[in-house]
């Protein structure tokens, strides 16, 4: 599934794994809280 998105747009929900190993979603914290979502594709890749 690919999905564009502009500036000022709804993120879609998604759900991770934290440092300790817990599942947290984004919608955990949607209408709670100011979440910063930066993604990183290229991180910890060689080259």
């Amino acid at each position: 599934m690919e999905t564009t998105l502009k500036v000022g747009d709804v993120a879609p929900n998604f759900t991770l794994s934290s440092t300790l190993k817990e599942k947290i979603s984004l919608s955990d914290y949607r209408g709670k809280k100011n979440v910063l979502v930066a993604f990183y594709p290229l991180n910890f890749t060689p080259g």
